[in-house]
């Protein structure tokens, strides 16, 4: 049974100004433990270090994509929209506050270096015997499992997990917004109030009034903007190259015995991936930062100057290239180790694309992941077919290959390395 709260309760937030809860349910999610262990986890990663606003936390993305959730179907309620399933509210909403639940330390960075999932984490704590699970439990013994669900992206109505999961979701919307906003950029500004007017539940799945079209061409133009200046941005990445060396080069120590001065639970278990839900639960950045501020300290000379690195901002250099092959990467790595560098930890070659983004893509094989307009005669459009702004962005693949390196040390054995080889690194 769904309760009311008495009184009200109210956030006030920088992006949506206020930000309301009504539901007692909700109220006791946020206080969960696990909700706010959200606050110590940055939600842009290591981009503070490119962006030094950029301290937001996913708790307060969380927040922000709750409210818009909320937004939409309150319009769609008061509307009265036949679609919609008014039965699924508190699903989608509770799905919308938690759908970060299971985010690690710097986010996608932990995620890549020790193949970890934060969905799947997510459905564990859901799951799980924890406060948030007790919490969604008052709404009925399977009422977890129908969460999770939407976080997975099988709930059995697939207009719930659109609100919270698609090309234009509250979740998408939230961090546009609140990225630019923390950032300082101009890139994310969308009109979002126009966009949340034209939304219609459709046929099982939510779709844009054809007339709000201009509004999501702005919305798209955005967030690809937003992409290739903040979230691709190589002083991010080298940053993010630099931390998941710290784990690999502390994971390598770890299963040759080293004995660390420093190793607190729950990294053991990170290392073996061996985390229970509860260990997991302990990871925060504020821990992963005080394990690097004593590991600068550590006898491997390598974990110190990678963790001093970091934590002083030390980052690799790197130059663009246009194209690079198998044959010239193996050229450059033998060439590194013929003069004394590690080419594991002295070299890293990266695509944009290959970060966990993804730009809007009209061809995808899934309707569930395309922009549907419905038109005066309740018709569905692909928003590709009827917009060129949209067609010239779609399915880019902009970018050069990155070479990132410690400036300092290829420089001191510059003059061993082939001509070849040394002409790529001392670009102008």
């Amino acid at each position: 049974m769904e309760k009311q709260l008495k009184e009200e309760k109210v956030f006030k937030d920088p992006v949506h100004n206020y930000i309301h809860v009504q539901d007692e349910i909700i109220w006791s999610l946020i206080n969960t433990h696990e909700f706010q262990r959200l606050r110590r986890i940055r939600q842009l990663g290591t981009s503070y270090l490119t962006f030094h606003g950029a301290e937001h936390s996913r708790f307060s993305h969380s927040l922000g994509v709750y409210e818009i959730t909320r937004r939409i179907i309150s319009q769609f309620e008061r509307a009265k929209y036949p679609d919609w399933p008014e039965e699924e509210r508190m699903v989608a909403l509770c799905a919308a506050l938690l759908h970060d639940l299971g985010h690690g330390p710097f986010s996608h960075s932990i995620e890549h270096a020790f193949q970890m999932n934060h969905e799947d984490w997510t459905c564990k704590i859901v799951l799980g015997d924890t406060e948030v699970a007790a919490v969604l439990s008052r709404l009925g013994e399977d009422f977890p499992g129908k969460v999770a669900s939407v976080i997975r992206k099988t709930y059995e109505k697939a207009i719930v997990v659109n609100l919270v999961s698609s090309p234009l979701d509250a979740d998408r919307m939230d961090y546009l917004l609140r990225d630019a906003y923390f950032t300082g950029v101009e890139y994310g500004t969308i009109d979002m109030d126009r966009i949340l007017r034209m939304l219609r539940p459709y046929q099982g799945r939510i779709v844009v009034k054809e007339s709000g079209m201009h509004a999501v061409e702005d919305y798209l133009m955005s967030r690809y903007q937003m992409y290739w200046q903040v979230y691709f941005h190589p002083v991010t990445r080298s940053s993010e190259i630099i931390l998941r060396q710290i784990f690999r080069r502390a994971k390598e120590l770890f299963d040759a015995g080293h004995s660390f001065r420093f190793l607190p639970d729950p990294l053991p278990g990170l290392f073996q991936r061996e985390l229970t839900v509860q260990e997991y639960l302990l990871l925060d950045e504020a821990l992963v930062q005080t394990a690097f501020m004593q590991w600068r300290l550590e006898s491997d000379d390598l974990l110190g100057q990678l963790c001093s690195r970091f934590l002083d901002r030390k980052l690799y250099k790197y130059v663009e290239v246009e194209s690079l092959d198998m044959e010239t990467i193996d050229d450059i790595r033998h060439a590194f180790e013929a003069a004394g560098l590690h080419p594991d930890y002295d070299l890293e070659i990266d695509f944009p694309t290959d970060l966990p983004y993804d730009v809007f893509r009209p061809d995808n094989e899934s309707t569930e992941k395309q922009i549907l307009l419905l038109d005066k005669h309740e018709r569905l459009v692909e928003i590709s077919e009827v917009s060129d702004i949209v067609r010239s962005i779609s399915g880019l693949h902009r970018g050069k290959y990155h070479l990132y390196f410690p400036y300092e040390k290829v420089k001191a054995v510059l003059d061993q390395l082939p001509e070849s080889i040394a002409s790529i690194f001392i670009q102008k």
